[in-house]
């Protein structure tokens, strides 16, 4: 046996290692639940269903905090707490967390208030037929606590399934 067919061999493919990947999986239904949701609190805020809220961010729940605490927490969970695995994913939680509801949640305002000036100039001024700008792009402490709490909620249910 050569020394590349004994590497190849004995590690798993990419295609049999992603079904097996808790943290991942767990990630990426985190996310997609919670993009999902949005179709629902978008209903009980707005009282109309608006299907491009699951592919827009900001919103109820943050879908970003959902998956990133979904991967810490099944980082966690399948290997410790003590390692740089989970290290990573915790410090990476933090850091997108604090930006959906800081960076990211004041760049959503600021651009609330610029379609708002936009929106007043007089019709002949230049920047009066400029496309609004997006603003919703962050979250509320309560949309990113509510996004962390999912993704803890489905890194356990999926661990606790094997």
């Amino acid at each position: 046996m050569t020394a590349a067919h004994a590497t190849t061999s004995s590690s798993p493919s990419t295609a049999a290692a992603i079904p097996s990947n808790l943290a991942l999986l767990a990630a990426l239904l985190a996310c997609a639940l919670a993009q999902f949701l949005k179709l629902f609190t978008t209903w009980y805020k707005e009282k109309r269903w608006d299907s491009k809220k699951m592919l827009d961010s900001g919103g109820m729940p943050s879908s970003h905090s959902a998956t990133v605490t979904a991967l810490a927490v099944a980082v966690g969970l399948k290997d410790g707490t003590g390692g740089p695995a989970f290290a990573i994913a915790f410090v990476l939680a933090c850091i997108v967390m604090y930006d959906a509801s800081g960076v990211r949640l004041h760049a959503g305002r600021q651009a609330e208030l610029l379609n708002q000036i936009v929106c007043e100039l007089p019709p002949e001024h230049p920047l009066s037929s400029v496309r609004p700008l997006r603003d919703s792009l962050g979250h509320t402490p309560l949309q990113v606590a509510a996004g962390a709490v999912l993704g803890c909620i489905v890194a356990y249910l999926m661990s606790n399934t094997k």
